[in-house]
């Protein structure tokens, strides 16, 4: 079986827009060209590589196995140009970075200071949620990940470079907003605005209520900061969020942290890569530069509660 990185490109093409057509103007090709590459890739294979879907074209399980295959090895071969590039003494380059969606709250500050630092740089930045982190590191899509502690089991490094305290936040309306010492269990009958089932702020705060016996009382579900903080606002519930992601609201007093036992609970940002992964020079700068200067470029509001 011998398929050549053209096949591979227009797989993903072809994938990506669900339709030859888009992916043969997409590539600059006609679109009988497209369809023979295909039709050579499922021949040397020996399997169907794609389905129709309605006016659509879709991938059948083989051809979503061998996408992931042409992904990693595009990403290795723009990793292998980098380096290369290097060694020739450029001082440009690129740098791809995912991150949750909270950490977007402050990670321009931190982008802007690296980009100081290189100002020829080029980054490519995704944001995306916890699953979208995990895909996009899983298929080395992007050179690290900026998002709290990653799971085990699958083949990540993270290393902790600033503090992630979460707070519980109440619209100053709410009739605990004016309280200076809150039991944990007075929030065991409240209904929390909370984040999807695989967030990490989500895990972390049920692990947290568990460990406490209590239950974390989930009335809404909401899959951005954003919206838990206008649904708090409107008085709505309860939430629990990064400090990180309301400097604003407290400013203008649209909403208050409470004065909860136990709390803040105290969690870590994560750089996370793939184990093993092979830094080019301006990835493995922006990672030591995150490590090294990431908690001191960025502050927090002043509105953290006392245990």
């Amino acid at each position: 079986m011998s398929f050549t990185f053209k096949q591979l490109k227009i797989l993903e093409a072809v994938a990506k827009h669900r339709s030859y057509t888009l992916a043969a103007k997409h590539l600059h090709l006609t679109q009988p060209a497209v369809s023979m590459q295909m039709k050579q890739l499922e021949e040397l294979v020996g399997l169907p590589l794609f389905e129709r879907l309605g006016k659509q074209v879709g991938l059948t399980e083989a051809g979503e196995e061998l996408l992931h295959y042409a992904e990693s090895i595009h990403e290795h071969m723009r990793e292998a140009r980098e380096v290369l590039q290097e060694f020739k003494g450029l001082k440009r380059g690129k740098l791809h970075l995912t991150m949750a969606s909270t950490a977007n709250y402050f990670a321009p500050q931190l982008i802007a200071a690296f980009r100081h630092e290189f100002p020829d740089v080029h980054i490519n930045l995704a944001v995306t949620n916890r699953s979208g982190l995990l895909h996009a590191m899983e298929h080395n899509l992007t050179d690290m990940a900026i998002m709290g502690q990653p799971p085990k089991g699958h083949g990540l490094n993270g290393i902790p470079f600033m503090d992630n305290p979460l707070v519980v936040i109440a619209s100053p309306n709410h009739f605990l907003a004016k309280e200076n010492k809150i039991l944990l269990k007075d929030l065991a009958g409240e209904a929390f605005i909370v984040r999807e089932p695989d967030s990490g702020t989500r895990m972390a705060a049920e692990r947290f209520f568990a460990e406490h016996q209590l239950e974390l009382i989930a009335g809404m579900v909401m899959n951005r900061s954003e919206a838990i903080k206008q649904a708090v606002m409107a008085e709505l519930g309860l939430g629990i969020v990064s400090l990180h992601t309301i400097e604003m609201e407290l400013a203008l007093r649209r909403l208050v942290v409470l004065h909860v036992e136990h709390f803040p609970i105290m969690r870590q940002w994560y750089i996370v890569h793939r184990q093993g992964k092979r830094f080019a020079a301006i990835p493995e700068a922006f990672k030591n530069f995150a490590i090294e200067q990431g908690a001191s470029l960025i502050s927090l509001p002043r509105h953290l509660p006392r245990d």
